[in-house]
């Protein structure tokens, strides 16, 4: 029950879900100088987890990668196996 002065701020209005929980990644397969290029996102997140999940992803697929405005950008076409490790950490993707 609200009473006058009630802090509206102590509801939790994602009701404790994760921030994994709150995107639906997207995946893009580009060539960039006639080499393939896989991009995910968007991650709508701070600069310090983006880099964290980039590390993860280049030492589990032996890759290179980079971040680009909210996209991962990781040579090659990886694109199974990316979605095998996010989802292992908990990730969901958009189906297209």
């Amino acid at each position: 029950m609200f009473e006058m002065g009630a802090k509206l701020n102590e509801i939790t209005p994602n009701n404790g879900t994760s921030t994994k929980n709150q995107h639906q990644l997207v995946f893009k397969y580009e060539k960039r100088k006639g080499k393939p290029v896989t991009l995910v996102g968007q991650f709508n997140i701070e600069d310090k987890a983006k880099k964290e999940i980039l590390s993860l992803l280049k030492k589990k697929l032996a890759c290179g990668g980079t971040i680009n405005d909210e996209w991962i950008e990781i040579q090659g076409d990886k694109k199974d196996k990316i979605i095998e490790i996010l989802t292992q950490d908990g990730w969901k993707f958009r189906k297209k």
